[in-house]
């Protein structure tokens, strides 16, 4: 049994202690915002923070999310409110959308470290992959969630 917070609320992990924090949130807790790509913590659609910090659950072992405090996309608001979201409807930012919830949970890492970025400073916290590329979009759309516009 592995004790550990997701988006505020008290859980446990009841399942083998290698498994993927991905498929705990996603099969165990039903929390499907989280999206699977590559399983190789590359493509960073599984993207979440781990005690304030970004990591790949797709590569993160259930054992290791012990005593520790998980946010998912949903974590953000429950009804799209979070700056970052509507920036991203403003923007027009998703195509197909799979990578996006991954790309917000970026976002909002470089965000807390870095209130102001520079295209520069997107590029380099933002290392997931977009297929459809719109990352151009997702730079505007940070920068808008900065503004509050």
């Amino acid at each position: 049994m592995t004790r550990f917070s997701v988006n505020g609320i008290a859980v446990t992990g009841d399942a083998d202690p290698d498994m993927p924090l991905l498929w705990v949130l996603r099969d165990r807790l039903g929390l499907t915002g989280t999206k699977f790509g590559c399983g190789i913590a590359v493509c960073g659609a599984c993207t979440v923070h781990v005690d304030g910090q970004p990591v790949r659950s797709c590569s993160f072992s259930l054992a290791d999310a012990e005593d520790k405090q998980v946010r998912t996309i949903e974590g953000l608001s429950d009804d799209r409110s979070d700056p970052l979201q509507q920036a991203w409807i403003a923007e027009q930012v998703p195509q197909c959308g799979y990578c996006q919830s991954g790309m917000i949970m970026a976002a909002a890492a470089l965000l807390k470290d870095k209130p102001h970025p520079t295209d520069d400073d997107i590029d380099a916290a933002i290392t997931n992959l977009c297929r459809c590329g719109t990352y151009a979009r997702i730079r505007a759309a940070v920068h808008r969630a900065v503004r509050g516009a």
